[in-house]
């Protein structure tokens, strides 16, 4: 891996250099809560602020609300269109565990299946990872196997050491980036050890940690005890913030909308917190709130690493700070059986 530097007085500058070839993204707070945004060609003061996004780098690729078609009826049948969107973009200052979310994430819509409206935007899409030096009292990340400072699922990767900053090449996309500029330093033995104290660092200040071993075992023992699943789910309110905030998170609806003879077909962000999201004519399978609870949880930790071999959840808390009736998932799992025979049939 190859290792350079940047002096921080140099940060507009090499976003502007980007910004002539990509769209750059950037967290801001400009619309009242932290988000990933186009830049403006100014402003890098989330530098200072940024800590993590209150919505999910997700939404550049899975947007809350998008066109899927648009159309015309004309006397002899519709005209169909599909919108392109193949402009290359950069998301600078992603944190590790938003980038193994788009990982996880890509399974399903680039993996598994070629989703056009995600795929086109992610191959379009190079990832700059910032090392996380300011972690929030509910991250978890390491218990779900991310490192806070470092990031394999990252293009580059910036770690701050004071006045610089250390960049880590990990992809030839990444190489050709830091190849645009003439601000890209060498960096020094002591850049490099400085690098890692912080890294090391940044593992330290994170105290909040949940035992995941067997966490698959557990949940299929206890998956009927309704009992459990009642007490768990006693104070949720099916509000659906944790889902829209989870970088992880990509259930949706379709809809289509039409106005005298123009219409749209628009995939919109949905929860399987909310009643209504599996009821079919005859029956709704998830109409009481626990089994709607038992669906997020299992769904994270044992159905996803059961089909695709890893957590659906990179420790990122954003469901534990933003919840208005503060659940926890943590203390779910933490109440989980440690004896997986206790509920074995």
């Amino acid at each position: 891996m190859i290792t350079k530097k940047i002096n921080k007085k140099d940060i507009r500058k090499l976003l502007m250099t980007w910004n002539q070839e990509f769209s750059v993204i950037v967290p801001t707070r400009e619309r009242g809560v932290a988000e990933m945004v186009r830049w403006d060609n100014n402003d890098i003061s989330f530098l200072d602020w940024y800590r993590n996004t209150v919505i999910a780098p997700k939404a550049c690729f899975l947007p809350q609300s998008e066109v899927m078609i648009s159309f015309q009826k004309k006397e002899t049948g519709y005209k169909i269109e599909v919108p392109r969107d193949e402009h290359k973009q950069i998301i600078f200052g992603i944190r590790p565990c938003d980038a193994r979310a788009i990982t996880i994430i890509d399974q399903v819509f680039a993996d598994i299946y070629d989703d056009y409206y995600y795929a086109s935007k992610r191959r379009n899409t190079l990832l700059l990872g910032l090392s996380c030096s300011n972690p929030y009292d509910s991250c978890f990340c390491t218990s779900s196997n991310v490192n806070p400072a470092e990031s394999e699922d990252v293009d580059l990767m910036f770690t701050d050491i004071g006045d610089e900053y250390v960049i880590e090449e990990l992809t030839s996309g990444g190489k050709a980036l830091l190849n645009m500029s003439n601000m890209i330093k060498k960096v020094t033995k002591a850049d490099v050890n400085r690098a890692k104290e912080m890294k090391a660092a940044s593992v330290e200040k994170l105290k909040k940690r949940v035992d995941t071993k067997d966490i698959e075992g557990r949940l299929r023992s206890c998956f009927n005890d309704r009992d459990l699943w009642e007490r768990v789910a006693a104070k949720c309110i099916s509000c659906g913030i944790c889902t829209f905030l989870c970088p992880t998170c990509f259930c949706f609806d379709i809809n289509d909308e039409m106005i005298h003879k123009h219409g749209a077909r628009y995939r919109g962000w949905d929860s399987c917190s909310f009643r209504s999201y599996t009821k079919m004519p005859m029956e709704n399978p998830r109409e009481e709130k626990w089994r709607r609870v038992r669906q997020r949880v299992c769904h994270k930790f044992e159905f996803y690493p059961m089909n695709l071999g890893i957590n659906a959840c990179t420790g990122c808390g954003r469901c534990i700070r933003l919840c208005p009736v503060n659940w926890d998932i943590t203390q779910v799992i933490s109440s989980l059986p440690a004896d997986i025979s206790m509920h074995s049939s």
